[in-house]
């Protein structure tokens, strides 16, 4: 005998009550609040919610239990984790509620129930309070850097890519001010250009399409601790911002690309990264040359033509790369892309010089000289390279005369605390040869006074 069988003859002691909460009004879920919460907030597609739980057939024999177990059960709000009468009536609860929901099979475990528990087509009852809510990390080392808080959900499943063209709606806030409100089309990569932070593009990439949420961007993620004067943003401030991804055009992944296409789209991402070089935007000529890499690093079985062409565009990236991270003051990535580069062509005099500049700046003198000779070696003409070779020996002269009055210093301090031993030493040992004769002379004298009794 099913549940709403039970139900039919009174074999139940649930009473069958509450407001239908579903879209279609066809009673699917039934919710009486049983304590009010607090505030006005409810949460919101993606939020993570924090409830306990009882969940009991209609006859109140209980299946399952977060109170029996003394854990808290978290799920992400909307996004199927849960049964859909969860998803749907948690999502009208206030922080601090405790309500009932009674769900028809539809919304529950159907026809198949959830053996040996829950049976076929059973009708369940749930007593749920909700804890806490709090939106969405989408940064990728979860950080809390960008958090998601969905207006109205998208639809599919498609999100842009590096490189997508979209069209968004938003507006930004900082402490209730708007500063930034229009309709912008643009491909992904080149925000900054745009006047947006990158974690507007980083939250624009975790959207899908007719989506719109909110978003609040830590500074990190943000304008950083400069601010943006255009704005009038201060740095450090944490921003807000509502975003509607009206419509985008995936760019193609590296995997669904020909030979042809890569080599095309590259020789076109160059000249758009040369373009924001020069404009003295190297982060965004940096994300350029990145995409050649990665369309055109790990390529083979090329005609030898192709071959060609591929090796020179990678080389160029490479470089470029390196002067990008050299500008933006990041020597280590500087060094891995020249490392890169001279193992496409080992005596390349770009890759030298800039590999002989990224160690400089990490301050390994030696090995920056040692590059900048190189150069000289194999291009005599170069006299930025002889500068730098000059320059190298002074810091290197620079850095064994600091050491050696750090170490004069160190040995000066070591002889000071060891003289200081030795004359608490002489100065101890000196007490107990005093001691000793004393000690003697006592003896003496008691052995005297013994021999004249």
């Amino acid at each position: 005998m099913t549940a709403e069988e039970l139900a039919s003859e009174g074999q139940h002691t649930i009473p069958m009550e509450g407001e239908d909460i579903t879209q279609k009004k066809d009673g699917g879920v039934l919710k009486l609040v049983k304590k009010e919460g607090t505030g006005t907030e409810l949460p919101m597609t993606g939020d993570k919610v924090f409830v306990h739980y009882v969940g009991t057939l209609l006859d109140g024999t209980q299946f399952d239990s977060s109170r029996d177990r003394g854990e808290r059960f978290s799920f992400e709000l909307g996004k199927g984790q849960v049964i859909k009468a969860w998803d749907i009536g948690v999502a009208t609860m206030k922080v601090g509620e405790l309500c009932q929901l009674i769900c028809k099979p539809e919304y529950a475990y159907g026809s198949a129930g959830s053996p040996p528990k829950i049976p076929p087509m059973a009708t369940l009852v749930f007593e749920v309070e909700l804890f806490e809510f709090r939106g969405e990390d989408i940064t990728q080392d979860e950080d809390g850097g960008i958090i998601r808080r969905i207006v109205s959900k998208g639809q599919g499943y498609s999100k842009p890519n590096e490189g997508s063209a979209v069209e968004v709606t938003l507006e930004g806030t900082y402490e209730g001010r708007v500063f930034d409100e229009r309709e912008l089309k643009f491909e992904i990569g080149d925000g900054e250009g745009f006047g947006l932070p990158p974690g507007v593009e980083k939250a624009i990439m975790a959207m899908e399409q007719g989506e719109e949420a909110l978003f609040t961007i830590k500074p990190k993620y943000g304008f950083g601790n400069a601010g943006n004067s255009n704005y009038n943003i201060p740095g450090g401030a944490t921003l807000q911002y509502k975003i509607k991804l009206t419509a985008f055009e995936k760019a193609k992944e590296s995997w669904e690309m020909t030979t042809s296409e890569k080599l095309e789209q590259s020789i076109i991402v160059k000249e758009k990264g040369t373009q924001y070089f020069k404009d003295g935007k190297y982060k965004q000529a940096s994300v350029q040359y990145k995409r050649i890499v990665s369309w055109l690093e790990h390529e083979s079985g090329l005609s030898e033509e192709d071959e060609k062409k591929a090796k020179a565009l990678r080389l160029a990236a490479y470089l470029n790369l390196a002067m990008c991270f050299l500008k933006l003051q990041e020597p280590n990535q500087a060094l891995e892309n020249c490392d890169k580069a001279l193992e496409i062509d080992a005596s390349n005099e770009k890759a030298l010089f800039r590999r002989g500049e990224a160690l400089f700046g990490m301050k390994e003198f030696d090995r920056a000289r040692d590059d900048f000779q190189r150069v000289l070696q194999l291009y005599p003409a170069n006299k930025a390279a002889k500068s730098q070779v000059v320059l190298c020996q002074k810091s290197i002269k620079d850095q064994h005369e600091k050491d050696k009055r750090i170490y004069a210093n160190m040995f000066q301090k070591f002889a000071e605390r060891d003289s200081k031993k030795e004359a608490i030493k002489t100065k101890s040992e000196s007490k107990e040869n005093s001691d000793e004769e004393m000690d003697v002379e006592n003896g003496v004298k008691e052995d005297a006074s013994e021999a004249k009794a």
